[in-house]
């Protein structure tokens, strides 16, 4: 019973740690989409765009650390 817990935890931070690059993955994207179509990009556009690419990647390395397969 305690180690079905815990694989049951797991599995539920896997679900939540997907759900959450899911939605950095769209805020990444639309920041990309953002310093695109921008002409004069300033710096502020550029931190953001490069903010959002480092977390969505620091979360991608996560979770290929814990062996996670799904639309990543």
């Amino acid at each position: 019973m305690l180690f079905r817990r815990k694989t049951t935890l797991k599995q539920q931070y896997d679900k939540k740690l997907l759900a959450l690059m899911e939605r950095k993955r769209d805020q990444w994207e639309q920041a990309k989409r953002l310093e695109d179509i921008t002409l004069d990009a300033d710096a502020e556009t550029n931190a953001r765009f490069k903010v959002a690419e480092k977390k969505y990647f620091y979360l991608f390395k996560e979770a290929r650390i814990r062996n996670l397969k799904g639309r990543i």
